[in-house]
């Protein structure tokens, strides 16, 4: 496979890049940066008519067409290169070289308070001025489905939704039933071929994630029957990582376009079986050292367990990031191994931390939220779990006994996540006073956040008849 890496000596400067580009036959440049949503926005230009000036004076844009940006009066914004993020897009027919910007104000005015990039960076900053730590590592697992088809629709008079896969068993209802070897519900871990038909391409998404400079450490089927995926990423420090989770879902989909299939990160497309997630593993190093290995529960340091017990003291505040659509709440709904129970645990995986106990090495020592899902935007969501984290270390915030047991065999009563959309943002106003410590997030950030969330997602979802309402309903 093609490298499209771009070298280090070529991003150390606009002049180095562009002489680097017309080098190796580059014709365009494509500039992105993500939206409130964490969805990568772009444009592109033709290299000819590209210098440093362009560089040096940013890349001007119409802020108020991008949602949760600019009022219509206020429009202009311009974005700045981050050259350490240069990379050859693999999909574009023309060799295209894309990178990620930060935002700011026109002519020469500071950051742009509402990008989500920004607040990553000074998620970052922030954590060294504490004097905590000076690294906060992330690995998040971004499952998703791939479909062969799909089709819906939504209006004042109709509403549904057909999805097609090839892989699973209610499949055998289509006029064409691509094979009989199909999954049953819930039984979709790690088969191997013919019955998982995805393996060529998650290899392949693998192979591509890693000519674009993203480390993969394994792939494989998840649970639910229709074409669950999951590609696992080595952490990486906090914005980075960010980064790369936007470029993941980039190539995932338009690798499964590229053989005429459909990727989608929705947290719950299927009923009955189970939902995507995003195990978020996280630690945190000080000078080169974990300062989550101890000598506590499951070789826990007392650091690790306070910033266990600020994740869930703030986690239904949290959700509004990490689980931030409507749809994330049909996958988080309790009596049903979702991880929605605020406890923490060594392997338990109803817990919504647990601690992973693969090895005993200090290095690999972290924990893993459960319960975001692969619908959050990255840029807000990591900052959010380590200052929740943070706050738990500062105030030495206790996360009580572990749920070393079956959560729903012993019948035990613990506190859950917010079980909409709608209680997540009513937590997030409830509770942000942690989120913006050291000017990390901005109050109006998440007033404008929430606003964008109740209007357009919670609200335009709540107002809509469901199809399963006349199951129920229209006969009485």
């Amino acid at each position: 496979m093609a490298d499209y890496l771009v070298p280090a000596e070529a991003q150390a400067s606009p002049e180095a890049l562009l002489k680097w580009a017309r080098a190796n036959g580059i014709e365009e440049i494509d500039v992105r940066f993500p939206d409130v949503r964490g969805i990568i926005q772009h444009f592109s230009l033709p290299l000819g008519g590209v210098d440093e000036g362009n560089f040096e004076e940013g890349f001007g844009f119409d802020g108020s067409s991008i949602k949760g940006f600019q009022s219509i009066d206020k429009s202009d914004l311009v974005l700045f290169a981050d050259l350490s993020t240069a990379f050859i897009d693999p999909f574009m027919k023309r060799k295209t070289l894309a990178f990620y910007t930060d935002i700011h104000e026109p002519a020469g005015g500071p950051a742009y308070g509402r990008d989500p990039r920004a607040v990553a960076k000074r998620a970052e900053a922030y954590l060294k001025t504490t004097g905590i730590a000076d690294t906060a590592y992330f690995g998040p697992e971004a499952e998703f489905f791939v479909f062969s088809n799909v089709r819906y629709k939504v209006d004042h008079h109709v509403s549904y939704y057909e999805v097609d896969s090839h892989e699973a068993f209610w499949n055998t209802d289509s006029p064409q039933p691509s094979t009989n070897y199909l999954n049953r519900l819930k039984e979709g871990y790690f088969p191997l071929p013919p019955l998982d038909k995805l393996h060529d391409l998650r290899a392949e998404m693998a192979a591509t994630m890693i000519a674009c400079g993203i480390d993969i450490e394994v792939h494989h089927h998840e649970v639910a029957a229709a074409g669950q995926c999951e590609i696992d990423m080595r952490f990486d420090t906090l914005t980075s990582m960010a980064d790369k989770l936007t470029k993941y879902k980039h190539i995932v989909k338009n690798v499964a376009a590229a053989h005429g299939l459909i990727a989608t990160f929705m947290p719950k497309p299927i009923f009955a079986d189970n939902g995507s997630g995003m195990h978020v593993h996280q630690s945190l190093w000080k000078d080169g050292k974990p300062l989550f290995f101890g000598d506590g529960y499951a070789n826990l340091s007392d650091t690790a367990l306070y910033y266990i017990g600020g994740i869930l003291k703030h986690a239904p505040a949290i959700l509004a990031f990490a689980a931030p659509s409507t749809n994330s709440y049909r996958r988080l709904v309790p009596g049903y191994e979702a991880p929605v129970n605020l406890v923490y645990s060594s392997r338990n995986r109803s817990a919504a931390i647990r601690i992973p106990a693969y090895s005993k090495n200090p290095k690999a020592k972290r924990l893993e939220a459960r319960f975001p899902d692969p619908m959050a935007n990255p840029y807000y969501t990591f900052p959010a779990l380590m200052l929740a984290g943070l706050d738990g270390i500062m105030n030495k915030i206790h996360p009580g006994e572990p749920a070393d047991f079956d959560v729903f065999e012993a019948h035990v009563k613990t506190p859950t996540v917010p079980g909409s959309l709608h209680g997540a943002l009513e937590a997030l106003e409830a509770d942000h006073d942690f989120l913006l410590a050291g000017g990390v997030f901005t109050k109006d950030i998440l007033e404008s956040y929430v606003a964008y969330k109740r209007v357009h997602e919670a609200d335009a979802v709540a107002m809509r008849p469901h199809p399963y309402e006349y199951v129920l309903y229209f006969d009485h």
